[in-house]
């Protein structure tokens, strides 16, 4: 966001509360207060942006869930929250958001995915978010098919493992790498590239 608003766009970012969209304006972008899970939130996004062109809809909101679940100890409530968020939340949006993309001259939409979505690479861990980010690299695969008529590009986008809430301090990377690595593959977006799966770094992962 930071990035994208230094850089000149029109940035609008959506947060859960009013306490986030103070920081998100001081990065110079608008902010909305959007809770993905609330269909009221999201219909009053739609109705504010009605007419207006959306050249990249970036769909980054995500959690992990309980820590530790395992065959055995399944928190269900909990699993079911994290596919809430991280499926039906971005689902949502672009459904309520693909006519303003379609009015824009880049078409982008991408899907903020991660590595331990690929059912390729899966090493069983963390399941109720690899789960979650799997149902998502579908969403993406299925939406490029359809919305290709459209003009509309569609890619999930692994951010690699950086330091954040999330992530962690140990992560290797910094947000500032990750995101203008993302920056640059979402740039070289071309049509044939819709309905793949890139990490930040611009190399293909296999679903």
């Amino acid at each position: 966001m930071r990035q994208y608003a230094e850089d000149g766009w029109r940035v609008i970012g959506t947060v859960r509360d009013a306490t986030s969209r103070i920081r998100v304006e001081k990065l110079g972008a608008e902010a909305a207060v959007v809770d993905v899970t609330r269909p009221k939130h999201i219909a009053a996004l739609a109705e504010r942006l009605e007419g207006e062109a959306i050249d990249v809809l970036f769909c980054n909101a995500g959690i992990s869930g309980r820590k530790g679940m395992a065959l055995g100890s399944f928190d269900f409530a909990s699993w079911e929250e994290v596919l809430r968020v991280n499926l039906l939340g971005p689902a949502a949006i672009v459904q309520a958001l693909v006519d303003n993309v379609a009015a824009s001259r880049r078409k982008v939409i991408a899907l903020m995915s991660s590595r331990l979505g690929s059912i390729g690479e899966s090493s069983g861990m963390t399941l109720p978010y690899s789960t979650s980010k799997a149902a998502l690299n579908m969403l993406a695969k299925g939406l490029a098919a359809t919305l290709g008529a459209r003009g509309i590009s569609v890619v999930a986008l692994s951010p690699g493992w950086v330091r954040t809430d999330m992530g962690g301090s140990g992560a290797p990377l910094s947000s500032q790498t990750s995101v203008a690595g993302l920056r640059k593959v979402i740039a070289g977006l071309k049509p044939a590239h819709s309905g793949r799966f890139f990490s930040y770094d611009g190399s293909s992962i296999p679903w």
